[in-house]
């Protein structure tokens, strides 16, 4: 790669110093909006949520009315450019970049960082912090619990400045290494908007057909005595988890390893365990009822196995008389989250039970139309949901591409380190 000749020259014979994060960029913490004050419309507030690891997602963005606070938010606005981490939750230590236009502000558990901007560029502070969100995990404690501390991330994370007695030089260096990264963040950027583009329109003709708008098919409520059942699962938690045994499914795994359906399991359990567990059969759909949002409650797979499978609590299997495939894809549609959303009960955690799935209507054609819709969602599922295949698998390449180029050009070796 040209770019890396230019590079070696560019820090030939320059010092590197490592220096704390506090030392280079300030940091500002969110403030504690009240969730029972939230608004369908206002003012946006970028929650935990809304972190995904690389950029800030308004996709399920909530607002707020200045007029219930006494305090001045003001202060807690982002801006387009502003590199933020999450707290805590399943999140913790996943940085985001403020890249829209409009502003935004900045909720509880989530964090802004300010770079000094005579030390530090910003986009190189981003790119940083990028390779080092296993470090800030571990920094939280990990766990089931993690809990960031500003004050121990701002201390115990380190970045290199280099050439830090000629501060125009460090930051034309800064500079070049950040339009390298940024050649390969840009690509996958356009890949991944193409796939998304794709993905709406799969979403669009999944819906179109299993919405039946001609009325041409039964709606029956999933509980009906001739449709299927719900079972709670129960009992199953992360230590239980054995390296063999009898396959199992753990709720939070379906948000995060499942799609639309799967016939091996990630994880497993004793067969001790298994015998007093409640276990799906295949065919089976394995539903979680808990998320901490409202789009990934009632995340459901459908087993394939051949195997029956152990299910934790928090988790609902779904035992019935219709496609697998086919009760999974229409999950995903819109018409089904109409449905459950006057459901969805809780703050903090969100849950639907198991009586109230079981009112929620499903279109039930014959097994043939099923199996007829199955074929064509299913290359459609293949097309945006393989890792293996097409688009996907591009984007997981130049990521892998540019995580390499980032931990070289970033690697600065530390006092007492011998260079390679």
């Amino acid at each position: 790669m040209s770019s890396l000749s230019y590079m070696e020259k560019l820090l030939d014979g320059v010092d590197v110093e490592w220096k704390a994060l506090g030392e280079v960029c300030d940091f500002k913490n969110g403030f504690a909006f009240k969730s029972s004050l939230f608004k369908e419309a206002g003012l946006p507030i970028i929650r935990i949520t809304n972190v995904d690891g690389k950029n800030i997602s308004l996709a399920d963005v909530k607002y707020f009315d200045p007029s219930d606070y006494k305090e001045n938010t003001a202060s807690y606005e982002i801006r387009k450019g502003d590199i933020l981490i999450a707290m805590s939750g399943a999140t913790t230590g996943k940085i985001g970049f403020y890249a829209h236009e409009s502003p935004a502000y900045l909720n509880q558990r989530v964090g802004k960082f300010l770079p000094k901007a005579e030390i530090l560029n910003n986009r190189y502070l981003y790119h940083y912090l990028l390779s080092k969100v296993e470090q800030i995990y571990v920094i939280a404690g990990g766990g089931a619990q993690p809990n960031l501390s500003s004050n121990a991330l701002m201390a115990k994370i380190e970045i290199p400045i280099p050439c830090p007695e000629n501060p125009e030089k460090s930051l034309q260096i800064q500079a070049e290494i950040v339009r390298i990264l940024d050649a390969f963040t840009s690509l996958t950027a356009e890949l991944t908007a193409e796939l998304t583009a794709r993905k709406k329109q799969y979403n669009y003709y999944r819906d179109k057909l299993l919405s039946f708008e001609g009325g041409e098919v039964e709606w029956k409520p999933l509980g009906a005595e001739d449709i299927g059942k719900f079972i709670r699962g129960g009992g199953l938690q992360k230590k239980d988890f054995t390296e063999t045994g009898v396959g199992c499914i753990h709720y939070g795994q379906i948000y995060t390893h499942y799609g639309t359906y799967a016939n091996t399991t990630k994880t497993c359990v004793s067969e001790a365990f298994a015998q007093k567990a409640k276990k799906a059969h295949s065919g089976d759909l394995v539903i979680a009822t808990t998320s901490e949002n409202d789009d990934d409650v009632c995340k459901a797979v459908a087993w394939l196995g051949n195997e029956d499978i152990a299910v934790s609590s928090d988790a609902c299997i779904y035992r019935h008389s219709l496609n697998p495939k086919y009760v999974s894809y229409f999950f995903q549609t819109e018409h089904f989250q109409k449905q459950k959303r006057p459901f969805i009960t809780g703050t903090k955690v969100r849950r639907v039970n198991a009586d109230n799935l079981a009112k929620i209507l499903v279109p039930v054609p014959s097994m043939q139309e099923q199996e007829r819709i199955v074929s064509i969602l299913d290359k459609f599922d293949a097309l945006t949901n393989s890792i293996t295949e097409g688009l996907p698998r591009e984007i997981e390449l130049r990521q892998k591409q540019y995580e390499y180029y980032r931990d070289l050009l970033l690697s600065f070796p530390k006092p007492g380190e011998q260079v390679a």
